[in-house]
């Protein structure tokens, strides 16, 4: 599991290690299996929803010190865009669609879909006249 962060606490503990380190963003791996990361989830578990119990992010970034990023949906566009043109050209995908892999939608969808998108978040910061 990995967590992004924008301020990380001087040391983390045992079963969370920083991959990598940008000047606004940490990534932050988690073995979810560590024996102690479970005691936490454990101890902080709530209903989320009637009948539904689980952890929120705000209660563990709380617990670990951790500040969460929230990149702007224009960002996490962008990004998802660079994602899915490495997907599209990973020699791995490629192998799938040699051998006959062919999906009801395919990457040029999602790429259709988040241009439309980006399209959509650019009109709407335009000024309205």
């Amino acid at each position: 599991m990995k967590l992004y962060a924008k301020t990380i606490p001087q040391t983390l503990p045992d079963w969370a290690t920083v991959v990598t380190k940008s000047a606004d963003l940490f990534e932050i791996e988690i073995t979810d299996k560590h024996p102690n990361f479970q005691s936490l989830l454990e101890e902080l578990e709530t209903e989320i929803e009637p009948g539904r119990i689980g952890v929120k992010a705000e209660d563990l970034c709380s617990r670990l010190g951790i500040e969460m990023s929230s990149p702007s949906l224009q960002q996490l566009v962008e990004q998802t865009q660079t994602l899915i043109s490495l997907i599209a050209w990973h020699p791995n995908y490629r192998q799938l669609l040699d051998l006959g892999y062919t999906p009801d939608l395919n990457i040029a969808d999602a790429q259709t879909a988040l241009t439309y998108l980006q399209w959509e978040l650019e009109r709407n910061r335009e000024p309205s006249t």
